[in-house]
């Protein structure tokens, strides 16, 4: 999938494409029928299909020092839109410039004269241009003046329980440590991806060593002890995943005043530093908490292992997520 950052121009080969544009913002269940209808109409015309966001997020651009929870960070998110089967993603640039620019204007220099159109899809919720004066009405009425087509997708809801899908949501079910919750939602098991860091080798010392990532900021994940799955993001596709047991908090026993993300594999001791890692949340093991003593930290580190490891034998197959794309790809490895 080509991945196409900044304001240069569409390649050749992908011009008259069929574009799904919005922020989306953890490719949902409601982003994924989206994006399928986008798929099936560039399937249709023999057209190739491709995903158009912003970056940053355009709340994150006006209030720069409240960094938004992203669900879908860039590269996870070009990660998703590439397993999803899209033929490009193009990141357009949210600065003062396209802050100001006019609904009409936006719509003329990147959808028709940069990227060439053939086919919008997008949201019912969808607003762009300055002061988000822009809608899918707008939308469609230029598509009738530039000669492109328009589909407006309305709001997607879980057949079972009714609630539409919602980013909003999902991040609220992810800050309350909710994340079987998030992954109804959003089909798969919520991801983070990340870059292993050299820590202060404290797990080492206490037996259990970890692979520390830094996460975004902004990220509100429920501090905590979880069961999670583990793969090297570059591995081979198909590659088995380490079954671990991840640390979120900022180690109130330790008093370090800082956040960390720490996975420790229950069955390997791979060597990662400098390696990409995707963490797949599964199960909540228990909440972050302070300990008396470290003799006593470490019998419930042994416990929480062991919760973990029951957890993630239940959960091999992905019960209750076996029907969606994204967690048939996620749990054979391939995302």
């Amino acid at each position: 999938m080509d991945v196409i950052a900044g304001a240069g121009p569409l390649p050749e080969h992908l011009r008259g494409a069929v574009i799904a544009i919005g922020n989306f913002d953890g490719m949902h269940r409601g982003h994924q029928q989206l994006l399928a209808l986008a798929r099936d109409l560039a399937k249709a015309e023999a057209r190739p299909w491709g995903v158009v966001t912003f970056e940053p997020h355009p709340r994150t651009f006006f209030s720069p020092a409240e960094p938004v929870f992203r669900i879908t960070p860039p590269a996870l998110k070009a990660r998703l839109a590439a397993a999803l089967g899209a033929d490009f993603l193009v990141s357009i640039p949210f600065d003062t410039t396209l802050a100001m620019l006019a609904a009409d204007d936006f719509v003329r220099q990147h959808l028709v004269q940069r990227l060439g159109a053939a086919h919008v899809v997008t949201g019912y919720d969808f607003h762009f241009g300055k002061g988000r004066k822009g809608s899918p009405e707008t939308l469609a009425a230029n598509g009738r003046t530039h000669g492109f087509g328009v589909t407006i997708v309305d709001q997607v809801a879980d057949e079972a329980g009714g609630a539409p899908f919602s980013s909003s949501s999902i991040r609220a079910a992810l800050r309350h440590g909710h994340v079987r919750n998030a992954a109804r939602e959003l089909g798969y098991h919520w991801l983070v991806l990340g870059e292993v860091v050299k820590g202060d080798q404290r797990g080492r010392t206490l037996g259990f060593p970890t692979a520390n990532i830094i996460l975004d900021p902004g990220v509100e994940l429920y501090r905590g002890i979880y069961a999670v799955f583990a793969r090297d993001a570059e591995a081979a596709p198909g590659t088995a995943s380490w079954r671990g047991a991840a640390y979120f908090g900022d180690r109130p026993t330790f008093m370090t005043g800082r956040s960390y993300l720490e996975v420790h594999m229950l069955d390997d001791n791979p060597a990662l530093y400098g390696r990409r890692l995707l963490v797949s949340f599964v199960d909540l093991v228990r909440r972050d908490q302070s300990f008396a003593s470290v003799a006593d930290l470490l019998a419930q580190i042994t416990a929480d292992c062991a919760v973990a490891r029951t957890i993630l034998a239940d959960e091999q197959a992905y019960p209750g997520l076996a029907e969606f794309p994204l967690a048939r790809l996620q749990a054979a490895g391939l995302l």
